[in-house]
């Protein structure tokens, strides 16, 4: 059986009473970094193998591991934060689970785009979450076509790259586009700010942000 176990985004408090049992119960635990993992596995006390799976070896490694879960093994998957096949590795081993018949349970838990979206101001009832934007080929494809989205846009985005989207969005939607930057979620630095495109562009140039950040942005009318 292979368990999909979310990881806290930033305060290890914000794990559940379920997934620490389950990660107690697990033959091996996959990790996408197994140095963090290890600080929250340390955290609560949780001895067990571990086994790097990334984005770097999961094609190498998913025969080993299929065949290892085909024999009974149980395995958790753990991610450096949030839900795993979220902008996280993941996919390729619960397709081929599904492909073998293995048995998969995803726990409910954290991922960072549920409370930025519900703390941005924006409407929630509809949006789309398109994850990082690509970053050369496809990218100016892609924002031409959010140009036109009417739902609620999520975007994640790293520190070093969120001035110069944050400006091609205001250059592709609308420069006077509501939106949010919301960064550090569950952390002691943890904020968010609310403007258009063009304010929130302006505040970073001055002020380099650091952490991750989740980026919403209201909808076309």
């Amino acid at each position: 059986m292979l368990y999909l176990v979310p990881s806290p985004i930033g305060n290890l408090g914000d794990i559940t009473y379920r997934a620490v049992e389950i990660l107690r119960q697990a033959d091996v635990i996959l990790c996408e970094d197994t140095r963090s993992s290890q600080v929250l596995l340390k955290h609560y006390n949780i001895q067990k193998p571990v086994s790097p799976y990334h984005q770097h070896n999961e094609h190498k490694v998913l025969p080993h591991l299929i065949e290892q879960l085909a024999s009974g093994k149980t395995f958790a998957l753990l991610t450096d934060a949030g839900t795993p096949g979220i902008s996280d590795p993941g996919f390729l081993l619960v397709r081929e689970c599904n492909r073998n018949n293995i048995p998969i349970h995803c726990l409910p838990g954290a991922t960072a785009f549920v409370p930025a979206l519900v703390q941005s101001g924006i409407p929630s009832n509809r949006f789309v979450f398109e994850g990082f934007l690509p970053v050369k080929k496809g990218r100016q494809t892609m924002l031409k076509q959010l140009a036109t989205e009417e739902r609620t846009i999520i975007l994640y985005e790293s520190p070093h790259r969120l001035v110069k989207t944050l400006l091609e969005l205001a250059a592709f939607l609308a420069p006077d586009r509501r939106a949010a930057v919301c960064r550090e979620l569950t952390k002691i630095y943890e904020e968010t700010n609310n403007g258009t495109l063009q304010e929130l562009g302006a505040h970073y140039e001055k002020h380099p942000p650091k952490g991750e950040i989740v980026i919403i942005v209201d909808g076309m009318e």
